[in-house]
């Protein structure tokens, strides 16, 4: 059996951890198994841009952030070579039994119209905002939460010296779990979360109060945050190849209007990009490198459309559908258990 890899989307840490399970166990415990990996997700599908993957090329993977591969927000049903035609020629070309899509909601929503082509596939989530339903976690998620939280903790030490207010925007396009997680780790005096609007004279009374205790505020904002009565996410960057607004840049609207309605000096912090750099946690390693594993065992027994899924402490196999047809948002019991230290 031959096996064709991509990884597609954002990058996070974790996705060499995958590539790396999927190439040994396919090694170690099945028998001619041969590798492929396309370069820059499903550009290199399309594009037949590819390289050989064996143990070799796998070794010491697991520690080490990005990918190997390189990752795009190539739509695969677009451009000169999209669409499952020329794909399926690619797999052809190269004798492949079946592809393995590292990604997220795009990669695996386009994963899902493929596979529904016909073209051979089995997903692996990978998305640090934890939005997919068909998993209780993904790998970077951990990763990106250690990150937001020393950020917190550094920020704070200036916000202290200066009794400013400091808004950290971090990523969540739509769910807010690396706010709430890195928010209650970082101590912060409010998290703000696009499932649960808020108005501004809210946050303003939450930093107000900090202030009177002596404290500086600190709050902690996912980019998918809307202030009641704003009907889209803030977004100003156009959209990307799946056609989705790029968003970001609600900390520099919050900070000033903070400032201007309660005197407290306020700046804004944007993580961006830092939350999906470096090496992946040791959780995110292990969660990885067990999905890849299990990948690979779903391409032995043909489970064409399917994901693998963390549920509890098993690895599982969902249909891809289950991932593409739901958000994992942040339930309100869990807002209101973390509201109860705002302010």
């Amino acid at each position: 059996m031959k096996v064709g890899i991509l990884t597609s989307g954002g990058d996070c840490p974790g996705l060499n951890a995958v590539i790396r399970g999927a190439v040994l166990v396919g090694d170690r415990s099945y028998d001619a198994h041969e590798f492929v990996g396309f370069r820059w997700g499903w550009k290199g599908l399309v594009e037949n841009d590819w390289m050989h993957l064996d143990r070799h090329s796998v070794r010491g993977l697991a520690r080490q952030g990005g990918t190997i591969l390189g990752s795009s927000r190539t739509n695969p049903f677009e451009g000169e070579h999209g669409g499952p035609d020329n794909i399926r020629k690619v797999l052809e070309s190269h004798g492949l039994d079946g592809i393995i899509a590292i990604g997220g909601e795009g990669t695996l929503t386009a994963a899902l119209r493929l596979s529904d082509a016909g073209i051979p596939i089995v997903g692996v989530p990978k998305t640090i905002d934890n939005d997919l339903a068909a998993t209780d976690y993904a790998f970077g998620f951990d990763t990106a939460v250690e990150i937001a939280t020393e950020a917190i903790d550094r920020v704070r030490t200036t916000a202290e010296s200066h009794r400013r207010c400091i808004v950290v925007e971090v990523m969540g396009r739509h769910v807010g779990w690396i706010a709430l997680h890195a928010g209650m780790a970082g101590g912060a005096h409010a998290i703000l979360i696009p499932e649960q609007p808020e108005s501004i004279e809210t946050i303003c009374g939450w930093a107000t109060s900090v202030v009177d205790r002596g404290r500086a505020p600190v709050i902690v904002v996912s980019e998918g945050f809307r202030l009641t009565g704003m009907e889209q996410p803030h977004s100003h960057k156009g959209l990307d190849a799946f056609h989705r607004p790029r968003l970001g840049g609600i900390g520099e609207i919050l900070a000033p209007m903070i400032e201007e309605r309660t005197g407290i000096e306020s700046r804004e912090v944007t993580l961006g990009h830092m939350q999906r750099g470096g090496v992946p946690s040791a959780y995110d390693r292990v969660l990885a490198t067990r999905l890849g594993m299990h990948a690979m065992a779903a391409i032995e027994r043909k489970d064409w459309g399917s994901m693998v899924a963390l549920r509890g402490r098993e690895i599982v196999t969902v249909p891809i559908s289950d991932a593409t047809s739901a958000l994992n948002t942040v339930p309100s019991s869990r807002y209101e258990e973390a509201a109860l230290l705002f302010g």
